[in-house]
């Protein structure tokens, strides 16, 4: 199968979407159907719903019994992806469907892929359904995830721990519990200094310092932001975030 990680870049879902289109275009089979189900991400990232929607339901209609688990696991990620998108993008629209529900079909995505031991899907999907619970389960559920993805054995699964405990940071800073919101923060970014993954080590780095700016440990947070500016003019990159929490520290 594919290896859909590599023609992935976030940063440019354009590009990106490109990239899946020519690769479907000479698969064949599931490997088409993977790759199908990209392209529909990619246009549900351009708020391009209706084409989302569209690709998903001619993988649907195409799709002869048996289904392969990746399949099925990607055609319920994806669609619930789109379906989340959409309702964010547009608030105040009918709700539709209720088998579109984007937590429904996060969490089949998440039991498929556990059934299956697709482990780096699984934990895709479980990320997904702790940003879709209500607020006062997101703790809880993204503890949850956190305990599976260090039970799992593929390396690719367990790497979805920095990213969890960046959400989960995310839900005490919103809730205002900025000690808690630290704590995770600081671990994210133990995680992604493991992981070496430098661009995502910056970001958690400022996430730990604009944290101490909130917690009112000014000193602590300015020497956070000045040794990431420092990082940043060695390697001659720009970042307007840390340019703004230093002129907010020095102030």
């Amino acid at each position: 199968m594919v290896d859909v990680d590599a023609l992935w870049d976030f940063s440019d879902p354009g590009a990106s979407l490109d990239r899946f289109r020519a690769a479907a275009e000479d698969a064949r089979g599931d490997q088409r159907r993977v790759l199908s189900t990209q392209v529909a991400r990619a246009l549900g990232i351009l708020d391009r719903f209706d084409q989302a929607r569209a690709v998903l339901d001619e993988i649907v209609t195409g799709l002869r019994p048996p289904v392969t688990a990746e399949v099925g696991v990607r055609m319920a990620l994806e669609r619930g992806r789109v379906e989340r998108s959409r309702a964010l993008a547009h608030p105040g629209s009918s709700p539709g469907d209720p088998r579109a529900r984007p937590l429904g079909l996060f969490r089949e995505a998440a039991l498929l892929a556990h059934a299956a031991g697709l482990e780096a899907l699984e934990m895709d999907a479980w990320h997904m359904v702790c940003l879709e619970v209500p607020a006062e389960e997101q703790v809880d559920a993204h503890e949850r995830a956190l305990a599976r993805a260090e039970a799992c054995r593929d390396p690719r699964a367990r790497a979805w721990a920095g990213s969890l405990l960046h959400n989960l940071g995310m839900t005490h800073a919103d809730a205002g519990r900025n000690e808690a919101a630290l704590e995770a923060f600081t671990r994210a970014l133990a995680v992604r200094e493991e992981q070496g993954d430098v661009e995502r080590e910056r970001i958690a780095r400022w996430m730990v310092g604009w944290t101490l700016r909130l917690l009112g440990r000014l000193e602590e947070a300015l020497a956070v932001q000045t040794a990431l500016r420092a990082d940043l003019d060695a390697a001659g990159l720009e970042d307007p975030y840390v340019d703004e929490e230093l002129a907010l520290l020095r102030r």
